[in-house]
């Protein structure tokens, strides 16, 4: 594992609502250099990314129902297809969270079946998002690894990175876990990959989840964390 093999796993996230159109802009600008997995923004930055990627190998990537997975499930499709016809080439749609903790798989599977239909419809990725901080209960998981599987999606995800619960005294907050990459890595199948993101932001952290199956890393502290890598483990 080098800089540029490390940076390929990498989907850099540019997805806080307060970000402006040319602070977007500049933050992707600074980081066509490097070999990134995919640069993942918001739907409405699609066009304008994909416009400022061209003549790199680096793909758009957009999120899809995000962040709490509630839209119905038409306009989870539409909206992937608005994606996918403004540049996009990879999704990362929310499974609807409260139809999961209902146990309502058969709308569950039917939500994520159609957003993936429509994404390969037009040669699209799909990655779909537990919301790990509000899935908690291991069963449900394991249930939603076996409904992409059942799909056949390409990568399952643990978290958005905004999946804040409300306590006392305050927001918390979790993000990817080794115990759950570890437990999405046991329960797909090898031909679908597992992203880590909600996080990350040391390469001892990316390093460590690469290492228990990880194949994407969802993060924002990309520069942090390749140019660390430059510095340990050469180009």
């Amino acid at each position: 594992m080098n800089m540029s093999t490390l940076a390929g796993y990498i989907d850099h996230a540019i997805l806080h609502p307060t970000v402006t159109d040319s602070a977007a802009l500049e933050e992707i600008e600074s980081l066509k250099h490097y070999p990134l997995g995919s640069l993942c923004v918001r739907p409405s930055s699609v066009a304008a990314t994909a416009a400022a990627l061209v003549g790199t190998p680096i793909p758009t990537c957009t999120v899809i129902g995000f962040p709490q997975g509630t839209p119905c499930t038409s306009v989870k499709v539409f909206e992937a297809e608005k994606a996918i016809a403004d540049g996009a080439t990879e999704v990362d749609m929310v499974v609807n969270i409260g139809k999961t903790l209902s146990a309502d798989w058969e709308y569950v599977h039917a939500d994520i079946a159609a957003v993936m239909a429509a994404a390969k419809a037009h040669e699209a990725m799909l990655k779909v998002i537990f919301e790990t901080d509000f899935v908690t209960e291991d069963a449900d998981k394991i249930k939603l690894c076996e409904i992409c599987s059942d799909i056949g999606v390409d990568y399952v995800k643990t978290s958005t990175g905004f999946g804040f619960v409300k306590g006392e005294g305050g927001m918390s907050y979790t993000g990817a876990t080794e115990h759950d990459v570890k437990l999405m890595r046991t329960h797909c199948p090898d031909t679908i990959g597992i992203k880590a993101s909600g996080g990350i932001r040391t390469l001892e952290h990316a390093l460590r989840f690469v290492e228990l199956g990880a194949t994407r890393l969802g993060t924002s502290s990309t520069v942090a964390i390749l140019e660390k890598a430059r510095q340990e483990l050469g180009e």
